[in-house]
């Protein structure tokens, strides 16, 4: 962050509420907007760009809420919230982010939340929010994922679940395979397998987990060990484990 300036990024869906934060904003003379986003995929896109020192950010937008807006570009900015009636969030901003805001709020209410977010900075504290504890514990589990959000620099892919074909793990990564193409998502195997339809997908080896829908066959390997065999003719290992997971869905 500039010793003399601040710089800023305000997103919100409704035009008239980034009017709003601009005339706000104004009143200080050491903040810079350099971005103003109307859909989560112009925040994410602007956020890697210009990591900004300050993120304004509207929790329910179209496309990507305010959520996957953080999810994707992960900790190390300072973050204020901005809620219209998400009531059950509001507790976990309070414990994890800098603050929030509930709309419709004063020019004295913002300026307070100003007030922490710039203490914050000064007191260089630089640890990134817990982003996967906030997201899990701010939104109610709508019952199991249905889309992977996939941030590529500035891009990002939206990937239907139903269109997976198998996820296999690198590291503190994994490889999404979907249409013969691969994307990267910087999350563990196991994590993103708690949060799969446990009826459609089965971790089949340590390295794999399988979307039952593109199985097309089982075939035993020269090793004794088990091959599944996927609609495109992918071969995919099957440990003993997986196997007696495989068989409870088939």
């Amino acid at each position: 962050m500039s010793e003399t300036r601040l710089s800023v990024i305000v997103v919100d869906d409704e035009e008239p509420a980034r009017l709003l934060l601009r005339e706000y904003l104004s009143a200080h003379q050491d903040i810079d907007v350099t971005a103003e986003c109307a859909n989560g995929f112009e925040a994410v896109k602007a956020i890697t760009e210009r990591r900004p020192d300050l993120l304004l950010l509207d929790v329910q937008m179209p496309k990507l809420d305010g959520f996957e807006v953080l999810e994707l570009v992960g900790g190390g900015i300072t973050v204020i919230f901005i809620t219209a009636y998400d009531s059950y969030a509001i507790r976990a901003f309070d414990v994890h982010a800098v603050d929030y805001l509930l709309k419709p709020f004063s020019a004295e209410r913002f300026d307070e939340a100003l007030s922490r977010a710039r203490a914050r900075m000064r007191s260089h504290d630089t640890r990134p929010l817990p982003v996967a504890d906030l997201v899990s514990s701010s939104r109610p589990r709508r019952g199991p994922l249905e889309r992977l959000l996939i941030r590529d620099r500035g891009e990002v892919h939206v990937v239907p679940v139903a269109k997976i074909d198998y996820i296999e793990s690198q590291d503190d990564y994994v490889a999404v395979k979907t249409g013969g193409k691969s994307y990267l998502k910087e999350q563990t195997l196991a994590d993103l397998e708690a949060l799969l339809d446990g009826t459609r997908f089965v971790r089949i080896h340590r390295r794999f987990i399988l979307n039952v829908a593109r199985l097309a066959k089982i075939e035993q390997s020269v090793t004794e060990s088990r091959l599944a065999i996927l609609a495109d003719g992918t071969e995919l290992p099957i440990s003993k484990t997986g196997y007696a997971r495989l068989k409870e869905l088939l």
